[in-house]
C-alpha cells in the first residue's frame, strides 16, 4: 500500500504524549502512532455508523425473516 506525506497541525501536548510513546517504543515513530490513530478512529466511526443504521431495522420484522430463511434451509438441506 502506497504512503503519502502530509503535514499535520498538532497541540504540543498531544505531541510531548506522542513523543513519550515513540521513546518508549509503543510505536516505532511518530508517523506510525499517528496512522494508527487515525485507523483506530476511522474503524470507530464506521462501527458507530453500522449501529446507528442497524438502530433503524425492525426487530420484529428482521427476526421473522431470519426464522423463515432457516426454516427454508433447514428442510432444503439433506438427511445424514
Amino acid at each position: 500500500m502506497s504512503t503519502i506525506k502530509v503535514a499535520i497541525t498538532i497541540q504540543d501536548h498531544l505531541l510531548d504524549r506522542l513523543d513519550r510513546l515513540v521513546k518508549a517504543r509503543v510505536f516505532p515513530n511518530r508517523s506510525k502512532a499517528v496512522q494508527e490513530a487515525v485507523k483506530e478512529k476511522l474503524a470507530r466511526l464506521d462501527r458507530n455508523r453500522l449501529a446507528r443504521e442497524c438502530a433503524k431495522l425492525d426487530k420484529k420484522f428482521e427476526r421473522s425473516m431470519a426464522e423463515e430463511g432457516i426454516s427454508r434451509e433447514l428442510s432444503e438441506w439433506p438427511e445424514y
